[in-house]
């Protein structure tokens, strides 16, 4: 998914500056056109990442998506405003890292029925 989001960003003149793909969202950084609406970005990446990503793996389409759709509605946007840049990136770094701890936490603790 990584790969066809950077292709998307190239073809569209969307810098992808970071990108990490935890489990059931993505966080990126981009660096877009001054002229291109946040709303814009989101819709281009998720319709056409989607496209791609059934047309290389139709099976999955048919067995796990029946509704057609890979990503939902929901989507979060800020700006970097209140933030460097710096502290951003590092943020989206950190997601994988964050979640892989949380599951090891997770397997760990005991389960009761």
């Amino acid at each position: 998914m990584k790969g066809i989001i950077n292709k998307i960003g190239y073809d569209y003149d969307i810098e992808i500056v970071e990108l990490e793909i935890p489990t059931g969202h993505i966080h990126r950084v981009v660096r877009p056109e001054p002229k291109v609406s946040p709303l814009d970005i989101i819709q281009v990446i998720k319709s056409l990442s989607a496209r791609h990503f059934f047309r290389l793996h139709p099976e999955i389409k048919k067995e796990y998506f029946w509704g057609g759709k890979l990503w939902t509605q929901n989507h979060f946007v800020e700006t970097i405003g209140n933030a460097t840049e710096e502290v951003i990136r590092k943020y989206v770094q950190d997601q994988l890292k964050i979640m892989d701890k949380s599951e090891k936490t997770r397997s760990l603790a005991p389960s009761f029925l």
